[in-house]
């Protein structure tokens, strides 16, 4: 039976869902899972729930905790499937500091986990621990999958195949939730009729097709999308589809900081008229603390509790690769071709087959143009970001920031190597030294 060790298993909602499916997999219901975290109270929330599912579906899975870096190896050993699902500095002190430093340049975010300032010190600081990952994983489990969900995850995945011998697939709940979305926030029935592509990068991929019975619904998406008239949470996805042609697959809070358009200081007017959520992710963090400190006993002492399969893609990767029934997915992988019109060193978003041979990337083509050229100024910083990590030179983390789109049309390069030098020093010990 596979082993499955989650590395981050204080992410007490996240592990519940990929665990419960796997444990809701008849291929995977007998598995070790092994869970990993360097915070005992959250480690031990995340056990209690998970055990109390695997009770209640007849204790079939034999669940194992490991605690702090010295155990880390052992959570890993033998390992046949890895699901990464840190977060490096927390909310405290690491995001508050992406965001508070930033603001005394006047460089305002909404989420800034993926790309802007934000993102690239978040990288910074992850791909150090997970290339430490990789170097456990080659001497104790060298044929494991590794399966990203943390972000920034385009970076991450481009760090995890450019600096590493690991097998690595990045994974994000946008892809398949896209057109449904989309379509029942327009009215519009979704049901197994509807098919859809989706491919670029991750956060920034984008509906290149959508039909029901053959027939384009994108006509009638865009007639609706401009029919609207009320404030609500997606116009900047909607203002890129009316511009640009097509539907993004990452929220309009996360789009709105990727590129030059939407958070401008010039037009204060911009944050009113598409209703962009500024230092959303800070608010969110701070609700998420307190709900789950307010209301985690709902879930921890909860012995009758059951779970329901989610659509996270983890479980059926490996149940693919476990029965060898092919499966498709969304996933990010090193482009190599795939989509010919992006750089061939970038990380992908693109439909790929899993089966007992592992993730094989589907060909897609060249994106339209436009498309194409929004998505390579986000893989420009990420890039940068990467060869900032593999060399430990600070003039990369400048040349990242430089090129990020929304910084880059708020500041001078004066101020954005400071704003860098000030965040390397706020982060202190949480970054390798830099020269």
């Amino acid at each position: 039976m596979p082993k499955i060790t989650f590395m981050g298993a204080g992410s007490s909602v996240f592990a519940k869902n990929v665990l419960g499916d796997c444990m809701l997999a008849p291929a995977l219901e007998n598995s070790t899972i092994s869970l990993y975290d360097i915070d005992a109270t959250r480690l031990k929330e995340s056990h209690a729930i998970l055990d109390a599912i695997n009770r209640n579906n007849g204790s079939k899975a034999k669940i194992e905790t490991y605690l702090g870096i010295p155990k880390r190896k052992d959570a890993l050993r033998g390992a046949d499937y890895v699901v990464n699902a840190i977060q490096v500095g927390l909310y405290e002190p690491c995001t508050v500091t992406d965001f508070e430093v930033p603001k005394k340049y006047g460089l305002r975010q909404t989420i800034a986990d993926t790309l802007g300032i934000g993102g690239i010190f978040r990288g910074l600081r992850t791909i150090p621990v997970m290339v430490d990952f990789a170097r456990d994983m080659e001497e104790v489990c060298p044929n494991a999958w590794f399966l990203n969900y943390t972000n920034p995850l385009a970076i991450l995945t481009i760090a995890m195949l450019t600096m590493t011998p690991i097998k690595t697939v990045g994974l994000c709940h946008s892809v398949q939730i896209c057109a449904e979305h989309l379509m029942k926030d327009l009215g519009m029935p979704y049901d197994n009729l509807v098919q859809w592509k989706v491919a670029g990068v991750n956060h920034q991929s984008w509906l290149l097709e959508v039909t029901r019975d053959g027939v384009d619904l994108y006509p009638e998406i865009k007639a609706r999308a401009a029919a609207r008239t009320e404030k609500h949470n997606d116009m900047v996805r909607y203002e890129m589809m009316k511009r640009f042609g097509y539907y993004v697959t990452e929220s309009s809070e996360h789009n709105a900081e990727y590129m030059p358009y939407f958070i401008k200081s010039k037009y204060p007017e911009l944050i009113e008229r598409f209703n962009i959520p500024l230092d959303e992710y800070p608010r969110r963090c701070i609700e998420q603390i307190k709900g789950w400190k307010e209301r985690g006993h709902e879930l921890t002492k909860n012995p009758l509790l059951t779970h329901e399969r989610s659509n996270e893609y983890a479980s059926y990767i490996m149940e693919a690769m476990e029965t060898n029934v092919p499966y498709k997915i969304g996933g990010n992988v090193l482009n190599n071709g795939v989509i010919p019109n992006l750089p061939a060193n970038c990380s992908v978003e693109v439909p790929c087959l899993v089966d007992k041979s592992g993730v094989t990337p589907c060909y897609v083509g060249n994106l339209p143009e436009q498309c194409a050229a929004l998505n390579r100024t986000k893989i420009n910083v990420e890039l940068l970001t990467v060869e900032a990590a593999r060399t430990l030179k600070k003039e990369y983390i400048y040349h990242a920031a430089m090129l990020d789109p929304h910084t880059a049309a708020e500041l001078s390069i004066d101020d954005i190597v400071a704003m860098c030098d000030d965040l390397i020093e706020a982060h202190g010990d949480w970054l390798p030294k830099y020269r």
